[in-house]
């Protein structure tokens, strides 16, 4: 009889929900439709479930360089050789190369499309700084470029851009090119240009750090999808590279500690004896060694050697290549198991940057690489490095430049610790989104900040259980990935929001980083925890990592794979938080508890708790309901005075969709949760009822008692309004929530 009981029971949610869904306008649409022009359609290069297709290709670009650092007159002198491999379908007449260097030139279109408010000291703030440090003579001068066999080549700069016209048409699925470029530049002042790479110079003992980023014309993408991508690079928009392996020489002043990605291959002739011996006791060592003291930095500082030495650096399959140079470094590092391999966690810092980046950088650097590998793919590179330098945050393969440093005297807030710790966790993880799985993100942001971000999050919750960090507490103070963290920039103006789906370079300073970093970050938190549950999630974030690792996924490629591998519709939730700007905001209208009888006749009133009170008589029922045979034992078990049935009213008054999650508080103070997807609104997205059936009587009812859902409104979430709980709900009423 109790089957029957939930049969009847059923259908009296069906009969009482189904009135409040009726769209009360015109239909116009839906916003649970497929996205269906909105996504490109499938073909032989990418397929309908999101993995590339039979015939995927992407270009190959193989660089040897050699690369000369003049510490004197802060200049970069190099020489490249490209060989070009064309695997497309497609024959090429010309290449295109990227000259990020020249957006730091007065004729740049970043500088003169810089525009800004007298009342806004971020704007401002950046014309100075522009005033002060870009010169006619900043970017790269192409000295040379020739054919494999010395003969001039013929090329066109166009701002950051430069195609090389080719003698003879680059033959399809296979052809290849040969050729060099002599370039060289000023190395700007990173801290007047905010610049992904450049030099800090140190008054005090007369130093200087390099970090050296786009410092060499590097080959743009040729895909499937844009052909040819060169757009110009303006600041904000990065890079879409292309894979290839490198070999690169790096020749610093004698007494220079050099960082770079790839493995160093002269190690005899680069390092004392005692730094190689100190290598060795750092591959089983469980907490970083010193290779380069303090000491010996501090010596470095004030002997300031005069003559050269070179680094002879290779990496694999990168699509990148960075370094960092200075006399200043301390270097320390351990080895950490990924995938039963060994990889070396690795940071260089000067003596600034003590006790902070001592104690914690290279710890967190092997923290992220377990953590990252768990949810994607096991990272394949040998290394991974930190480094600390003028550039607060950046990646690229295998190293990245770190900000977070301690006040002169050796103290450190909590924020610059944190700070510190997070940048760190952020961008050692760019090695997987987009080193690997290599998006484009000029054109989309989210693909690389927020996936990175989303995982950030995973990882920032691990790191105080590790033993290094025995002075973070135990809930980490992330800024990004919690829900409730998105609130205020899903409250700002809707005329003034732009989709997460927004070319990098449209979207405003004040908004990129919740925009580009904090709303999809923000989303797919929400996706794991509340709308697929961690095992559907994680499964198919990790499918699509697998297939898109070393080569180039699109938007599509995510939304496709995110399903394919889950069985999960979710087209609804990619149209409404990637697509559209509209917040999650839900009312909890009103709640009626519902009496059930044969006798009485409907009525109305209040129930003690303040709930209305309302009759429903079976014998006033419709043919469909008499048509489903209720007996006279379902009726008197449906009378029950232990069965409690509440009947919830929800208004959708932000337009994004959520799942409904439910607390009934009891009157003998216990609770229980109910959890509804999202698809409760797929009749009328804009109200619907929800039938709770309870063994014990309810005194209140909360949505969303967890911040699950980035409600931006949370005072009218209870019902009765203003009833007391001890969720997470009333903890940030009271100021006290994460």
């Amino acid at each position: 009889m109790k089957k029957h009981m939930g049969v009847v029971a059923m259908w009296l949610l069906y009969t009482l929900a189904v009135q409040a869904q009726t769209p009360k306008q015109p239909y116009t649409s839906s916003k649970f439709e497929q996205l269906g022009t909105e996504l490109p359609t499938p073909n032989n290069y990418r397929t309908a479930s999101g993995a590339p297709g039979h015939e995927y290709w992407q270009q190959k670009a193989d660089y040897k360089i050699k690369v000369n650092l003049d510490d004197a007159t802060q200049t970069i002198t190099g020489s490249e050789t490209i060989t070009y491999t064309n695997l497309s379908p497609d024959p090429l007449q010309y290449l295109w190369l990227q000259l990020d260097q020249n957006m730091f030139h007065k004729d740049s279109e970043t500088y003169n499309t810089l525009s800004f408010k007298l009342d806004d000291p971020a704007g401002f703030y950046a014309m100075l700084s522009w005033f002060r440090g870009v010169t006619s003579d900043g970017g790269f001068e192409i000295l040379a470029v020739r054919d494999a066999n010395g003969k001039e080549l013929p090329f066109t700069i166009n701002r950051t851009m430069m195609r090389i016209d080719l003698p003879q048409t680059l033959k399809a699925k296979g052809g290849q090119f040969t050729f060099s470029v002599d370039w060289k530049f000023k190395v700007i002042e990173a801290s007047k240009l905010s610049g992904r790479g450049g030099y800090e110079f140190f008054p005090q003992d007369g130093n200087y750090i390099y970090e050296m980023a786009q410092w060499f014309p590097r080959m743009a993408v040729y895909s499937d999808v844009y052909g040819w991508q060169n757009k110009q690079f303006l600041g904000r928009g990065e890079f879409a590279l292309t894979f290839g392996d490198y070999e690169v020489a790096i020749t610093a002043p004698e007494d220079h500690v050099v960082a770079s990605t790839g493995e160093l291959q002269n190690p005899n002739e680069v390092l004392s004896s005692a730094q190689r011996k100190r290598l060795e006791q750092a591959k089983n060592a469980d907490l970083p060694v010193l290779i380069v003291t303090p000491e010996e930095a501090r010596d470095a500082e004030k002997n300031k050697a005069s003559k050269t030495k070179t680094w002879i650096y290779k990496a694999e399959n990168v699509r990148d290549f960075a370094w960092a140079s200075s006399r200043k470094f301390i270097w320390d590092a351990k080895q950490v198991n990924v995938g039963n391999k060994p990889v070396w966690a690795m940071s260089y810092y000067p003596n600034e940057g003590n006790p902070l980046w001592g104690d914690f950088s290279t710890n967190v650097v092997g923290i992220t690489l377990e953590v990252y590998s768990k949810h994607s793919i096991d990272y394949p590179y040998p290394v991974a490095i930190s480094v600390h330098g003028p550039v607060y945050g950046m990646e690229y393969p295998m190293i990245c430049f770190n900000g977070g440093r301690p006040n002169p005297d050796g103290t450190f807030s909590d924020n610059t610790k944190y700070g510190m710790i997070s940048v760190i966790i952020h961008e050692v993880g760019h090695n997987f989104f987009p080193m690997i799985i290599n998006s484009d993100e000029r054109q989309w942001s989210w693909m690389d900040e927020g996936l990175n971000t989303f995982l950030q999050y995973l990882t920032e919750v691990e790191v105080p259980k590790q033993a290094w960090a025995k002075d973070v507490p135990p809930t980490y103070p992330s800024r990004r990935g919690p829900a409730d963290k998105i609130v205020p920039y899903m409250k700002t103006d809707q005329a003034i929001l732009v989709p997460i789906m927004t070319n990098s370079e449209q979207i405003a300073g004040n908004q990129f980083g919740n925009n580009a970093y904090g709303k999809p970050a923000t989303a797919l938190n929400i996706l794991r925890e509340t709308v697929m549950g961690r095992e559907l999630f994680d499964y198919a974030f990790k499918t699509y990592s697998q297939r898109w690792a070393f080569k180039h996924p699109e938007p599509a490629d995510f939304f496709r794979s995110m399903e394919d591998a889950s069985a999960v519709d979710l087209d609804w939730f990619w149209r409404g938080w990637f697509y559209a700007t509209e917040p999650v905001e839900v009312s909890l209208e009103k709640v009626q508890k519902v009496k059930i009888s044969e006798n009485e006749t409907a009525a109305t009133t209040t129930a003690e708790n303040g709930f209305e009170l309302m009759t429903f008589n079976v014998s006033s029922l419709p043919d469909l309901a008499r048509n489903a045979r209720i007996s006279q034992e379902e009726i008197r078990l449906m009378e029950n005075p232990a069965n409690h049935y509440y009947l919830l009213n929800f208004k959708n008054n932000g337009g994004l969709l959520t799942p409904l999650i439910i607390e009934a508080n009891y009157t003998d103070g216990t609770s229980d949760v109910f959890r509804i997807p999202a698809e409760i609104w797929r009749l009328n997205p804009t109200e619907v009822n929800k039938m709770v059936m309870t063994q014990k009587e309810v005194s209140g009812f909360i949505f969303d008692p967890y911040l699950e859902t980035s409600d931006i409104d949370v005072s009218n979430n209870t019902f009765p309004r203003g009833i007391e709980s001890a969720s997470k709900f009333q903890q940030f009423k009271n100021g006290k929530g994460n």
